[in-house]
């Protein structure tokens, strides 16, 4: 499966360059949006919405079918304590590092470099919302998630062998639920609200939804192929999506994104129902049709493929202050956001995986020294 592998390293990097763009976006989404010191012209961000926004509807769901193409193999293999032992120290420690320090340091360097007089216990208790881990909140997320599954696996036992294929009424069934349980939940918690821990409620449906059908998938195969007829379909109703959007935003009289996306974040407005659809289109067709994708063109071959899929996740684990002190480092640069916005976004993702490939390259290290040292043992205690 290093067609997933590879799909994981391009979508790291697609958030990486995503969320350096956001942070000198006036309708906000990354942190550094509280002191960018320069912002894109309405034209350009309306612009940006139009092409780029949509990925942002889905990637972080295409992420959870992912991992849940991959979730019930892994507890089957190790046992669902171990599982569970194994994602704590990988999704839980981080998050909690994060939470804790890395991220309210970060952004105490922002904002100091913007002239804010605060001290980093200020940015940590009195930031909105209270234990923010940056984009770390998907870590903590999928932490639930998986240990709800393997709880759910170690009560239930080995699921029955799947009743037969998935079709494409399956796939237009689980879009229809994830976009009327995104309605239903922005009414209580509109898109971009904070909860504690920033959990991102607004966006669990898309994030269980998709992990689920990535779980009910892999039973089916999916995880190494995706049929045929439903990939082409998928893509299909995916890029019609795509090539309509901006048509429908520039018609919808949505001019100015940071003044005029208010109804469009929740409520009961057919622009919130209209992006809770979209959304769960995207998601769910998008998703589809990218693995199926992957799976085509991205084989995974050469070291280089391999250290760069080993980095992956560590890359998206350092993101959050590799972007903040990248931007930091060009704010006294006189220049626009236009600007400003891809040098940090270029600057970032190398950063990113180059420090990623070492905490690999070091994990990867510790564990031939276990399996040696054990092996050392085993003979130690056996003269024979």
């Amino acid at each position: 499966m290093a067609h997933l592998d590879d799909l994981k390293v391009v979508l790291v990097a697609w958030v990486v360059g995503g969320h350096a763009l956001l942070g000198y976006s006036a309708v906000g989404g990354w942190a550094y949006d509280e002191v960018h010191e320069v912002t894109f012209t309405p034209g350009v961000e309306l612009a940006l919405v139009a092409v780029l926004g949509p990925s942002g509807l889905f990637v972080i769901g295409l992420f959870f079918f992912v991992a849940g193409l991959l979730t019930e193999g892994a507890v089957h293999r190790h046992g669902p304590g171990r599982y569970v032992q194994d994602r704590l120290v990988r999704l839980g420690l981080p998050w909690l590092l994060s939470a804790l320090l890395v991220w309210p340091a970060s952004v105490w360097v922002a904002s100091v470099a913007a002239g804010r007089q605060v001290s980093p216990w200020w940015v940590f208790t009195h930031r909105d919302p209270f234990l923010d881990a940056g984009s770390l909140w998907f870590a903590l997320v999928l932490l639930v998630f998986s240990i709800a599954f393997a709880g759910w696996t170690a009560l239930r036992g080995v699921p029955p062998a799947p009743s037969g294929p998935l079709t494409g009424w399956h796939v237009a069934g689980a879009a229809a639920a994830i976009a009327v349980a995104t309605v239903v939940v922005r009414l209580a918690f509109p898109a971009r609200s904070g909860q504690i821990a920033d959990l991102h409620l607004w966006q669990w449906p898309q994030c269980l939804g998709m992990f689920l059908l990535g779980v009910v998938a892999a039973r089916r195969g999916w995880a190494g192929h995706i049929p045929d007829p439903i990939r082409r379909a998928c893509g299909g109703v995916a890029l019609g999506v795509l090539l309509a959007l901006p048509v429908v935003v520039v018609a919808s009289g949505l001019h100015d994104v940071a003044r005029d996306d208010g109804p469009y974040l929740g409520g009961w407005t057919w622009q919130a129902a209209a992006t809770a659809t979209v959304e769960a289109l995207l998601v769910t067709c998008g998703s589809i049709a990218l693995v199926g994708l992957a799976e085509r063109r991205l084989h995974g071959a050469g070291p280089r493929a391999r250290r760069w899929s080993r980095a992956a996740f560590p890359a998206f684990v350092v993101q959050g202050p590799v972007l903040m002190v990248a931007a930091t480092a060009l704010r006294p640069l006189p220049a626009p956001a236009e600007v400003k916005a891809p040098a940090v976004a270029v600057v970032a993702i190398v950063v990113c995986f180059w420090l990623g490939g070492l905490w690999s390259e070091a994990a990867r290290r510790r564990r031939v020294e276990r399996r040696v040292s054990a092996a050392d043992d085993g003979r130690a205690r056996d003269p024979r």
